[in-house]
């Protein structure tokens, strides 16, 4: 048998207990009801890098479509010692608000997923994460077999310049074959 005595303090904290809990609740609906479809995917958003679907959504953050099938996770060694080459890699890595330089000796997790929007017939585009203790510590573009390494952001803007040349080609094409007929 359990007895529980409460006291008019205790039932005063209690009672105020309840009330902040029902009104951060009615806080957080409110704000997921009057947000809608507002929120949009950001790679900052991640909280932690623990799965392939982590690793694909940390991507369409960037405007990237990658082929999470094609997931293959490697461990690497980040020098202690830079070269030239590696400073200029990490100067592409910097792009993404990313920087190598806290983890320079460390043991990472090195990412490769395909990106088929950016892959073509002689050459595959990969997108690697870099990811220490479930934190993405670098992203850049990859591809194979030139091994040719592009920063995010420049790759997106590329990307974004081509869709719009396309798009203005394909009205401009559709212009030209527009038929105007004779109004009477």
């Amino acid at each position: 048998m359990f007895l529980f005595t409460v006291t008019k303090p205790g039932l005063r904290q209690a009672g105020a207990l309840a009330l902040c809990a029902v009104c951060l609740c009615g806080t957080v609906a409110a704000a997921v009801h009057f947000s809608g479809d507002a929120v949009t995917a950001a790679a900052e958003a991640t909280p932690g890098i623990e799965t392939t679907q982590d690793i694909g959504t940390y991507f369409t953050g960037y405007g990237f479509e990658t082929d999470l099938s094609t997931a293959a996770v490697d461990k690497v060694k980040i020098p202690k010692k830079w070269d030239d080459s590696f400073t200029a890699f990490n100067q592409v890595v910097q792009e993404s608000d990313l920087d190598l330089s806290d983890y320079k000796g460390k043991t990472v997790e090195k990412w490769t997923l395909l990106c088929p929007e950016l892959s073509t017939g002689d050459q595959d585009t990969y997108c690697v994460l870099l990811v220490y203790k479930a934190k993405a510590i670098g992203a850049y573009l990859l591809q194979k077999p030139s091994g040719e390494v592009t920063g995010l952001v420049t790759a997106a803007k590329a990307s974004a310049q081509a869709a719009a040349q396309q798009q203005e080609e394909t009205q401009a094409a559709a212009a030209e074959t527009e038929i105007e007929y004779p109004t009477e």
